[in-house]
C-alpha cells in the first residue's frame, strides 16, 4: 500500500512530496533523498538562487535536475555545454569587475590593489578551465594507444624471436647467427670438422710405402 505524505509547514523550498511505501518508514525515505545526488544538488540550488531568483520549490528544482541528468544519459551533452559557455562568461565579467577595482587602488593602498588583482587572476585562471573543458568535450583528443592488455593476472610480454610452441621447455631452439660462419665451410671453431678441400694436387697424399721391400 502506498500513501502520499506531505511535511506540513515547510515553506515551498523545503517542502518534500514522496511516496511512502508500505516497508520504509517516512525516515528513511528522507534519509534516501538525503543520501542521493539530485536531491541534494537541488538544495544547494534552492538556497544560493533564492537571493536572485526569490523562493524556489525544492521539488520542482529535483524534477529539473532529473530531467538535465537523463539528458545526459541519453548522450545530449547540450545542457553541459551550456552550463559552460554560461559559467566561462560569469567568470570573465568577475575577471574583469576585479581588475578594475585593483586598477581603482593602484597607486593609493597597494595591499587593496593586490588583493583585487589575485582575485582577478583566480577568475580568469577558472575560465581558462571553463573554456579548455569546453573544448574537449565538443573536440574529444584521440588517443592511440600501442598495446592494450585486457586479460586478467600476470602477464609475461615476449618481444623477441619467437619460438615454435612445440619446442620442449629448456630445449629452445636459438637463432643462428650468421655473422659467425662463412660460406666456405669453415668456422670460427678451430676443433670443428671441416670439409676436405682439394687445393693443389701435386701436394696430393704418398702411397703407402714398404720400408723393408725399397731398403
Amino acid at each position: 500500500m502506498m500513501s502520499e505524505k506531505t511535511s506540513g509547514e515547510a515553506p515551498k523550498s523545503r517542502a518534500i512530496v514522496a511516496e511512502l511505501p508500505a516497508n520504509k518508514s517516512m525516515e528513511a525515505v528522507i534519509a534516501e533523498l538525503a543520501a542521493s545526488p539530485i536531491p541534494t544538488s537541488a538544495a544547494v540550488t534552492v538556497d544560493f538562487a533564492s537571493g536572485a531568483f526569490g523562493e524556489v520549490s525544492l521539488m520542482e528544482a529535483i524534477g529539473v535536475l532529473t530531467d538535465k541528468v537523463a539528458a545526459v544519459k541519453r548522450g545530449d551533452l547540450g545542457g553541459v555545454e551550456a552550463t559552460l559557455t554560461a559559467q566561462a562568461v560569469a567568470l570573465n565579467s568577475i575577471f574583469g569587475e576585479m581588475a578594475r577595482r585593483s586598477a581603482a587602488n593602484m597607486g593609493r593602498q597597494v595591499d587593496v590593489c593586490e588583493r583585487y588583482m589575485r582575485l582577478a587572476l583566480k577568475a580568469q585562471n577558472q575560465c581558462r578551465a571553463t573554456l579548455e573543458t569546453l573544448a574537449e568535450i565538443k573536440n574529444p583528443p584521440v588517443v592511440i594507444a600501442r598495446q592494450a592488455n585486457f586479460a586478467a593476472g600476470p602477464q609475461q610480454v615476449n618481444n623477441g624471436i619467437a619460438t615454435p610452441a612445440s619446442a620442449p621447455a629448456g630445449k629452445k631452439k636459438k637463432a643462428q647467427n650468421k655473422l659467425l660462419e662463412s660460406d666456405d665451410g669453415k668456422r670460427l671453431d678451430p676443433r670443428a670438422k671441416s670439409q676436405t678441400i682439394r687445393v693443389n694436387p701435386a701436394m696430393a697424399a704418398m702411397g703407402a710405402v714398404d720400408g723393408a721391400a725399397d731398403g
